[in-house]
């Protein structure tokens, strides 16, 4: 038996997090990944990039701290190779060179800025159907800070996929405009109407914590029912409240409302009652495309 390690760093609007994997090749050459080590820093840039155009000197401090620290830890941990993506908020700053850079210079970690686009094919690249009939259709929905991504999965296969800035960190400060809720919702009546028997699939620390708030069972989806009554509670509790009530991060208890906003009328527009929830995010996609990729390159050597 064999096992490597992997790595993926993931700068996202709300956190920047870290995933370590073990790649694991039996005797008989099948392969398994399973998670090592995850780490969260809630450095949130999309509140800089979103208001002010630029990543703060205050965040950029940070965001170095923590990109030298992940990189010692990839080191503690004989990590094989690691890939590192930004999404919206470093890469709609004004400053996005400068930092990523900087970032160069004083770690050596080179930092590359992803579309939605290719941040929804990673994620609906994985096996996103455990404990799930794939012989169904799904409008997959990955709520991030900066945006969220929409794919059609019919028969376990994406048809098509579209991402929109509408994020939980823009919500948060206002920057979502009715007409980019009307076009959202456009978007989604005109892919789903004529689609038997439609769930939703939903992926992200937010809903991942609402599955667990909810108590719904491994494996059971949540109700529109429940979660429009997990809204409304917490809707009625002050920032701190959601806090102790629900013993939310600090950096989860303001993000978490907008989320479920997006879930709530993802699920109107598609006419769904149900909201699967997978424990998968954008690092698992990036573990596993390096790890095809070096696979690959390796076959061709």
């Amino acid at each position: 038996m064999k096992i490597e390690k992997y790595a993926a760093i993931d700068i996202g609007s709300n956190a920047i997090r870290t995933l370590i994997a073990n790649i694991v090749t039996n005797e008989n050459g099948s392969v398994f990944i399973s998670k090592n080590a995850l780490l969260r820093a809630p450095i949130r840039l999309g509140e800089d990039t979103f208001t002010s155009g630029n990543i703060s000197n205050h965040n950029i401090k940070r965001m170095l701290r923590a990109m030298k620290a992940f990189k010692l830890l990839i080191k503690v941990h004989s990590v094989v190779d690691y890939n590192v993506y930004a999404t919206s908020a470093l890469r709609e700053a004004n400053n996005r060179l400068h930092v990523v850079e900087l970032i160069k210079k004083k770690t050596g970690i080179e930092i590359e800025m992803i579309n939605g686009k290719k941040e929804a094919k990673l994620i609906s690249s994985l096996d996103l159907f455990q404990g799930i009939n794939k012989q169904s259709n799904f409008l997959f929905v990955d709520v991030g800070g900066g945006s969220t991504e929409f794919s059609i999965l019919q028969n376990g296969d994406r048809v098509i996929e579209k991402s929109f800035k509408i994020g939980t960190v823009r919500l948060l400060n206002n920057m979502v405009s009715d007409l980019l809720w009307d076009e959202v919702k456009k978007w989604i009546v005109d892919k789903t109407k004529d689609l038997d028997k439609l769930s939703i699939l939903g992926t992200g620390g937010n809903i991942n914590k609402i599955h667990r708030i909810t108590q719904t069972k491994e494996g059971k989806p949540i109700t529109s029912k429940t979660l429009r009554h997990i809204y409304k509670k917490m809707s009625l509790l002050t920032y701190n409240e959601r806090i102790i009530n629900y013993q939310l991060n600090p950096d989860r208890a303001d993000v978490i409302l907008p989320a479920l906003q997006i879930y709530l009328r993802a699920m109107q527009w598609s006419n769904t009652s149900k909201i699967h929830v997978q424990k998968i995010g954008l690092t698992d996609g990036m573990i596993e495309e390096l790890y095809m990729s070096r696979k690959n390159l390796i076959l061709n050597i």
